[in-house]
């Protein structure tokens, strides 16, 4: 696969994600540059960190200045909880602006599934809205569409994981009968990565899933039994999404800004329907066990 010489922006780089896409991105001997909102500590020494921020407009510009791919990785939710879409909208239109002017070619961004309709979840209704926004940059937009994430330190696995090790019995909602189609991280990146390689990639829209497609009850058993806990789930009907994201607040160690709307996005089905990427970019999808596995080990 041929490498590249031209700048590749991480934002959101101190990020779960972040930080994995770019120890990735120097293996593979890209020109890395991170964008920090404060002065970070434990980046690579091998990467240019810049400071700036999506809702200071007037930072962008040394950031995106000889970019020519930008990885969009930076959500609002950690902000706090109210106003976390309008904070996402507003830095979406401030980076469009700066890289347009800026002449940045292509951008990557990592966004939720989940179908589009009035009954989504104000948390995958942003990430929706985000993508939108970024195609409408005059640089080509590249949108991995990615349901929970299997890896140590992710909100999503770290809410799964202290819920199997503290709640023996669990009373939960009925979105535990729901679909979800989870990914390990490491596939996650490597479609990161993959994707500033392939051309054919950009300006295109892709869901990423891993090769099982399981509920949140299955997804906890099966966590509960890899670390050897039987776990005794009882689905109710009159426990709404919303109320079980408050005792998921106190359980887990997870912001409540951000485990509130992920709580509360648990009603959608998250399934890829597409696997257009799958001959793109053939890699090995991790299964979910293994996946767990290697997360709790790291």
């Amino acid at each position: 696969m041929e490498k590249s010489a031209r700048k590749v922006l991480i934002s959101g780089s101190t990020g779960f994600i972040g930080r994995l896409l770019t120890l990735r991105l120097l293996d593979q001997g890209c020109d890395v540059r991170c964008m920090v909102r404060r002065a970070a500590t434990g980046m690579p020494a091998a990467v240019e960190t810049v400071q700036g921020d999506m809702l200071q407009p007037l930072t962008l510009g040394p950031v995106l200045e000889g970019v020519d791919t930008a990885y969009y990785l930076v959500h609002a939710m950690s902000g706090g909880r109210a106003g976390f879409e309008r904070r996402d909208r507003e830095a979406a239109e401030n980076f469009v602006a700066a890289a347009d002017k800026a002449g940045v070619r292509r951008v990557i961004y990592l966004g939720g599934l989940g179908e589009t309709g009035d009954d989504l979840s104000e948390h995958l209704k942003s990430r929706l809205e985000v993508a939108e926004i970024l195609k409408k940059g005059a640089f080509a937009t590249t949108f991995l569409r990615a349901a929970i994430i299997l890896g140590a330190g992710g909100a999503s696995f770290e809410m799964v994981r202290s819920l199997v090790n503290r709640l023996p019995v669990m009373i939960t909602p009925r979105w535990v009968t729901t679909r979800c189609q989870p990914i390990a991280v490491n596939d996650v990146i490597a479609y990161l990565a993959g994707c500033l390689f392939d051309e054919r990639t950009a300006g295109r829209t892709f869901d990423i899933g891993g090769p099982e497609v399981l509920t949140y009850k299955e997804m906890m058993e099966r966590f509960g039994r890899i670390e050897g806990r039987n776990l005794l789930i009882l689905p109710v009907p009159v426990l709404t999404p919303k109320l079980s994201s408050y005792w998921v607040g106190l359980i887990t160690p997870v912001s409540p800004s951000v485990s509130m709307p992920l709580i509360e996005g648990l009603k959608n089905e998250v399934v890829c329907r597409e696997n257009a990427i799958r001959d793109i970019l053939p890699i090995r999808l991790t299964p979910y066990d293994e996946a767990v596995r290697t997360a709790l080990a790291g």
